[in-house]
């Protein structure tokens, strides 16, 4: 691999990430060979990651573009650790489960200094136990979006905090409008006002509640 592609891509990566998990983070993308995919805001998910199969044969995670470099590397590591569990069990466990958490758990104490003091004690306990604390999981994302550009204490809401029925729009797409439906784990059913579409929305989403 050139040197100036590995400085290229270090040099884009730092756009997103801390600046102290831009060398480990290159380090695993190039050891997988993995295809690190920037993308456009998605409301029903922030990352995911594909194994590969017979057309694709690497590695893919995709992450969201607009998140803060904190919140970015988060999810990071989630994906991450999807990888790491597909190497030792394929396809044979819960996406979610024991060995995808353990992983998880282990990338989060790796790269722990990478992020805020203020949210590293959360991450310390958040990896301490298995099964992972669903509370210090939405602490923690809560924490992470106090570092958004636009973050204001004032109007600090997020979907998880509202019940079924309420009515609301995305503070940062305040053209739709959603009435929460029902919550499915970490995300919710939201039906759009404007077309009856339902869609699924990630419950860290910041919200605005309509009159």
């Amino acid at each position: 691999m050139e040197q100036s592609y590995i400085d290229s891509f270090k040099r884009s990566l730092g756009k997103y990430v801390p600046a102290s998990a831009v060398d480990p983070l290159f380090d695993f993308v190039a050891q997988h060979k993995v295809h690190l995919h920037i993308t456009r805001e998605r409301f029903s998910k922030l990352g995911d990651y594909r194994w590969p199969q017979h057309q694709r044969r690497y590695h893919e995670i995709s992450i969201n573009g607009n998140l803060n470099p904190y919140h970015f590397l988060m999810v990071m590591l989630h994906e991450m650790a999807h990888l790491n569990t597909w190497l030792l069990h394929g396809n044979s466990i819960q996406p979610h489960g024991h060995e995808w958490q353990a992983q998880y758990a282990a990338l989060i104490m790796q790269y722990r200094s990478c992020f805020p003091a203020t949210i590293q004690p959360l991450l310390t306990a958040y990896a301490a136990r298995i099964p992972l604390s669903r509370t210090l999981d939405r602490q923690i994302n809560a924490q992470l979006h106090h570092y958004d550009a636009d973050y204001d204490p004032a109007a600090d809401i997020t979907l998880n905090s509202l019940t079924a029925g309420t009515r609301f729009h995305i503070a940062a797409r305040p053209d739709h409008h959603f009435e929460a439906v029902e919550k499915r784990r970490t995300r919710w059913i939201c039906r759009c006002i404007e077309d009856g579409r339902q869609y699924l929305v990630n419950g860290t989403a910041q919200v605005v509640v309509d009159p």
